[in-house]
């Protein structure tokens, strides 16, 4: 794959200061500085969802995959800080491993330093000025490249670089790297475009319109390592608003983000708009956080980092040009609970699935099960005929459960599986198998009998470690899914339509599903985000998230 390069905007440059009506602009200012003239509407694209791809015996897709796997397993990328445009090495290098072959290397990231913030912040300051009054078709325009890209050429780079680097299977990795981030490029410009249209009303004499602008100042984008769709969005659905964003990638997805950068680039991103930091997550942040000119928060990751976040941006309010926007998806406690009248095998599918997929590390992924008591004993038949099938190994070579992302968090997982001895019945799992290769493994893992108010019924393990709640009835049931402090995804599987009617108004969660696992939010269908300790509810996805990265202008003419 050659490295991209930096390109100019395809269609236009940006109108001038005095021309940005962010999504009206009647015209632009050309190459050579002369006004060239839309006379006409341009509508974008309508957005359909990426069609996932099988990846079967046999297919040019699987064999295009397996081609582009091996190049990359043989080289180690050098993966550089890029501030306005400008690659950067600093000589402080972490390697990128592969998690089920943690010996292996991928690549080399440079460490980005306090200084660099700050130049990142100078860059992102400049670039706001032009970035911020392109006509809406122009901005739209990178993002709509960069879907056609991800989709096409560069599809199976992303995809071979979330299984190596993330540790997914092919099916995990498409669904999330190809499908999942070209939904939300396509998707955000179509709920932008809704956006801009809506206007307020007019009268006789007086003509009324709403001008939805930039924030005043910089997005500070910090992304997780388990979905490189969400690395991918956060940072750019505030680009795509006229802001421009630092991006602070995990350290455990940075090969994946390097080649969303370089997408981005190559879709014609101007320089400064996006600037890349990798780096230690506690400076880096300090730095962005403690800046005049920061706006707003753009965070997925754990409830605690989020809490400290904000606790550090509600000391600094009074230093801020601005009240900054915090928007966040946090933790999960997710659940599914069984009816009576459920469907036991289908049941147990769900729970296998959304449970175990991508080894449970999905802040969606079902980690209580909670089962009213006449089906119980057999639903625990079903599921454990389930998981003994269920193999754990390198996810490239067709195994259901790959490793975790890395030995703390399988030390972690450990150690509540001890708590849960003690707190109930294992039945299955609970053991890290080693491997030749080296590598975080851990068995799919389920403990019976978990009291409602046990530590693994109450608190986030990220893992593929299922607690099951037995109850009475529906009613103690809906007790036990609202007693935690988060609020993201659940599920219930009945055939009685009052429960799922009592579900639909009592369980407290932001995404609920009925008679279907409680994961696989799809963009433009689902819009996703958490009530209570989950989040902000911010649903991404959905059409009322890019208005968190606006500041909309009233704005009446008398006739």
């Amino acid at each position: 794959m050659p490295v991209a390069t930096k390109s100019a905007p395809v269609a236009t440059a940006p109108v001038s200061a005095s021309d940005g009506l962010n999504g009206r602009a009647r015209s632009a200012e050309g190459a050579q500085g002369t006004m060239v003239a839309f006379n006409g509407h341009r509508r974008t694209p309508p957005p359909i969802n990426e069609p996932i791809r099988s990846y079967a015996p046999g297919t040019a897709e699987r064999a295009e995959l397996k081609a582009r796997l091996e190049s990359m397993a043989n080289e180690v990328v050098d993966i550089p800080i890029v501030i306005d445009g400008r690659e950067i090495r600093t000589g402080d290098t972490a390697n990128v491993v592969m998690p089920h072959a943690h010996q292996h290397v991928l690549g080399q990231w440079h460490a980005a330093t306090v200084s660099h913030v700050a130049q990142a912040i100078d860059a992102a300051e400049r670039a706001r000025a032009d970035w911020g009054n392109w006509p809406f078709e122009e901005r739209a325009g990178v993002f709509l490249r960069a879907a056609e890209l991800l989709s096409t050429r560069y599809r199976a780079t992303l995809n071979a670089a979330t299984m190596l680097g993330q540790s997914k299977t092919a099916f995990q990795a498409e669904v999330d790297a190809a499908c999942e981030l070209a939904d939300f490029w396509r998707f955000n410009v179509h709920f932008a475009e809704t956006l801009y249209a809506d206007q307020p009303i007019s009268d006789k004499g007086i003509w009324n319109q709403t001008d939805y602008r930039p924030l005043e100042g910089f997005i500070y984008a910090v992304t997780p390592f388990n979905f490189t769709a969400i690395g991918g969005n956060l940072s750019t659905a505030p680009a795509l608003m006229g802001n421009t964003v630092l991006w602070k990638p995990s350290a455990t997805a940075m090969l994946s983000a390097h080649y969303i950068m370089q997408i981005l680039t190559e879709s014609g991103l101007p320089p400064g708009v996006i600037n890349f930091l990798p780096g230690d997550p506690i400076a880096i942040s300090n730095a962005a956080l403690s800046h005049r000119d920061f706006a707003g928060l753009h965070f997925t990751g754990s409830t605690n980092v989020f809490n400290m976040m904000w606790k550090q941006i509600g000391a600094n309010t009074s230093s801020y040009r601005s009240y900054p926007r915090i928007v966040g998806e946090t933790g999960g406690k997710d659940f599914i609970v069984a009816h009576h009248t459920a469907d036991v095998e289908a049941l147990a599918v769900a729970i296998g699935r959304g449970g175990f997929e991508y080894q449970g590390q999905k802040c969606s992924a079902c980690s209580r099960a909670i089962v009213e008591a006449p089906i119980y004993d057999a639903f625990i038949t079903k599921l454990l005929e389930r998981i003994a099938k269920l193999t754990v190994g390198d996810p490239a070579a067709n195994h259901y459960l790959g490793p975790v992302i890395n030995k703390a968090a399988l030390d972690s997982m450990l150690r509540y599986i001890e708590i849960g001895k003690k707190e109930g019945r294992l039945l299955a799992g609970g053991k890290a198998p080693a491997t030749a290769d080296g590598g975080y493994f851990l068995e799919p893992t389920v403990i019976a009998d978990v009291a409602p108010n046990a530590v693994i019924s109450q608190e986030e393990i990220f893992g593929p470690v299922l607690a099951l709640v037995k109850v009475a009835s529906f009613e103690e049931g809906l007790k036990v899914v609202n007693n935690t402090e988060y609020g993201l995804t659940g599920s219930i599987y009945s055939t009685d339509r009052e429960k799922l009617n009592i579900a639909r108004r009592e369980f407290h969660v932001g995404n609920l599903y009925f008679n279907r696992k409680c994961t696989g939010a799809m963009v433009g269908a689902h819009p996703f985000g958490g009530f209570n300790m989950s989040g902000t509810d911010s649903k991404a996805g959905g059409p009322d998230y890019l208005p968190l990265f606006t500041q909309s202008k009233s704005v009446a003419e008398k006739l």
